[in-house]
């Protein structure tokens, strides 16, 4: 999540036209005091129940761990791209992600 905050200006355009949600298994009271103790500029989202993890095919089947998979949605509200695995630590992947949003929002 830092490396997301770190690169919002270039990967997200500021957040002008895009929508950032962190989904996690995580709770409401968990994920807003660790969102503002690093100041991260995306919304976090909480899925106790597993059933956006189950519908985008995201969750460890023995675990209530989800897999790092980035969807890119555009304006028309389909996934325009998926990036599965989300490699994290690769400078790749935030190129990559980089141009997928630019992709879908038109810029």
């Amino acid at each position: 999540m830092e490396a997301y905050r770190d690169q919002y200006a270039t990967l997200f355009n500021n957040g002008s036209g895009v929508t950032v949600l962190a989904i996690s298994t995580d709770g409401t009271a968990d994920q807003q005091s660790w969102a503002a103790e690093k100041n991260f500029p995306v919304t976090f989202v909480s899925d106790t129940a597993g059933s956006l993890a189950s519908a985008y095919d995201v969750k460890f089947p023995a675990l209530n761990l989800y897999r790092r998979v980035v969807f890119v949605v555009g304006p028309d509200g389909r996934i325009a791209h998926i990036m599965r695995p989300f490699r994290e630590l690769s400078a790749e992947a935030y190129t990559e992600l980089g141009t997928a949003v630019r992709r879908a929002s038109g810029r």
